[in-house]
Parts: structure tokens; C-alpha cells; sequence
């Protein structure tokens, strides 16, 4: 399934960057729409400026598989500060209070287990979501006292992976959508009566990519008009890595390009199941399976 491209300057794909700590998601994402000349490019999930690692970009008929990555379990390395909470939860906050309290090997790995399976985590005071229509963030600068609403959360994988210094330990963590790891840190120290912070947090793997498969951001910033960045790009297809596929005909597609219901007579996917359909290897809907019958709810508009 390779990555397709409509002309010159229409591509869709996806790409796997291995941002470095201290640029923004979004400028990454602008840096890669130059390097590609594309003009329709989006990220799969928000990496924060100081943090590091995998971040995929969809381009093109891509980001309307751009959900279903957002969507996927990710997983993260991350160092945990002891002693200590900053007003971010992370180490490039101010330090509000100090212990001097480092716990024991055995107290970390007892507090971890509190943290794994589905757990309600209140996310930071300086995080993305939105009160009354505002940014959290946005109200914390200002320095309004905002009340955040706990939310489930799914902790697949919580694993020590040992002491980086006396006060400092290294963690790994895999998640549902929306996990804060500043949250976990910050209640971990806070359970564990000595404070914590993060630090050197690090995306690993998001849905179907990993960040050992990931292109290093330096390939990109030295990008010449002799680069051939369609090399770098991921088939569209691994969007729809969590979905079931359906293949279908010719004229089955011909008739889903045209927004119509197709029927799959010997299709054992369950009712109301989304799934997404394709022909000659390529994605050409995603939708719903009903009785037996395809519904596309987005048509991918592939060469």
C-alpha cells in the first residue's frame, strides 16, 4: 500500500518525526508541510515544547484517519523528579514546594500499582482542556484557580526502569487517549508523600508507529530542493490500523466513491462495527457495517 501522491503538490501519507525537545508540535507540522509543499497536513496528538519523540503527520486524504490515531493507546519514557512539585508538574515550572523526601525502591513500585488498569486522573491546571470555552492554560497564566473534572483513564503499562539519580527514577508508561503524564508523576509524588515532577518526557510509539521507525527531525531541517520526502512517507492505510477491512470490488467501489450503501453478503464483522474498505489494496471509505451493508460515513479520494 504505498503512499499516494495526486500531483506534484497532492500527496497522502503519513510521516513519523522524531521531534526534539523545545520546538512546538505545530511547527514541526509546518516545517514538514514546506518540505512536502503540501497545504493540508495535521498531527495525531499534541507533544508539549519540552518534550521529546514520536509524532505522526497525516497528509492529505490522511488526516481524515487522523481520529483514529488520536484515538490509539501510546506509550512513554519519562524521568520523575522526587522531592519536589513545580506549577506545571514538570521541570520547566517553579518550584511551589519542596520534602527533601526520597521514598524507597519498594514504596515506588507499591505506588505505582495504585496507577495501573482504569483510573480517574485530574489533568494539569496548565493542559489544553477546556473550562467555560477557555484553555486551562490560559486561565493559569492569568492566575485564576480553575477546577478541573477527574477523568478515566486507561493505564495499560506502568514500569519502573530504574534510579537515573539519587532523586531521580526513570518510568515507562502505555495509555488510553487524553493520559497526562505530568498527572501521574505530580500523584505519585503526592501518594507517596515526598512531591514529584517530570522530566525528559518521551513519546515511544502512537497506534501503529513507533519512534524507532521515526524519520530524526534533523533530516527534515536539512531538507534541499533535491530531497525526495515522498520516500519518507507511510501508506495512509495505517490509519485505519485499529479498524476492520472490508475489500471489495471494482464496481463495489466504484459505487462507495459515489456515497453509496454497498452490500456484503458474506461479511461475519459485527453489526454496527466501524470499518473501513478498500480495493486493490487501497483505502477507499471508512464507515459502518449494518445488517450486512456498508456505510460510508468518509470517502478517500486515491489515485
Amino acid at each position: 500500500m504505498p503512499a499516494s501522491q495526486h500531483s506534484n503538490k497532492k500527496i497522502s501519507g503519513w510521516l513519523a518525526v522524531n521531534k526534539p525537545p523545545g520546538i512546538s508540535s505545530t511547527s514541526v507540522v509546518n516545517l514538514a508541510k514546506r518540505v512536502f509543499k503540501s497545504k493540508k497536513a495535521g498531527h495525531a496528538g499534541t507533544l508539549d515544547k519540552p518534550a521529546s519523540g514520536l509524532l505522526a503527520i497525516a497528509f492529505g486524504e490522511a488526516t481524515k484517519t487522523i481520529p483514529f490515531i488520536t484515538d490509539s493507546f501510546k506509550g512513554y519514557r519519562f524521568v520523575v523528579n522526587l522531592g519536589a512539585s513545580t506549577d506545571t508538574d514538570d521541570a520547566t515550572g517553579t518550584i511551589i514546594d519542596q520534602t527533601g523526601i526520597i521514598p524507597s525502591e519498594q514504596q515506588i513500585l507499591e505506588g505505582l500499582e495504585e496507577f495501573k488498569g482504569i483510573i480517574l486522573q485530574t489533568p494539569p491546571r496548565y493542559s489544553s482542556v477546556k473550562i467555560d470555552g477557555q484553555r486551562a492554560y490560559q486561565l493559569a497564566v492569568k492566575g485564576k484557580e480553575v477546577e478541573i473534572k477527574p477523568r478515566p483513564l486507561t493505564v495499560r503499562r506502568l514500569e519502573f526502569k530504574g534510579w537515573v539519580s539519587e532523586n531521580q527514577i526513570e518510568l515507562e508508561m502505555d495509555c488510553s487517549k487524553g493520559g497526562y503524564v505530568r498527572a501521574i508523576a505530580r500523584d505519585l509524588g503526592a501518594n507517596l508523600g515526598c512531591l514529584a515532577h517530570v522530566d525528559n518526557l518521551t513519546r515511544l510509539w502512537s497506534g501503529p508507529f513507533d519512534i524507532s521507525d521515526s524519520l530524526p527531525f534533523t533530516t527534515l531541517t536539512e531538507a534541499t530542493p533535491d530531497t525526495q520526502p515522498l520516500d519518507w512517507l507511510l501508506p495512509l492505510e495505517l490509519g485505519f490500523h485499529a479498524l476492520p477491512e472490508i475489500p471489495c470490488s471494482l464496481s463495489q467501489a466504484n459505487g462507495i466513491r459515489n456515497g453509496m450503501s454497498v452490500s456484503f453478503p458474506d461479511s461475519l464483522i459485527k453489526n454496527n462495527s466501524e470499518v473501513w474498505v478498500s480495493w486493490n489494496n487501497n483505502a477507499i471509505a471508512w464507515g459502518y457495517i449494518v445488517d450486512r451493508v456498508f456505510h460510508p460515513k468518509r470517502i478517500i479520494l486515491q489515485d
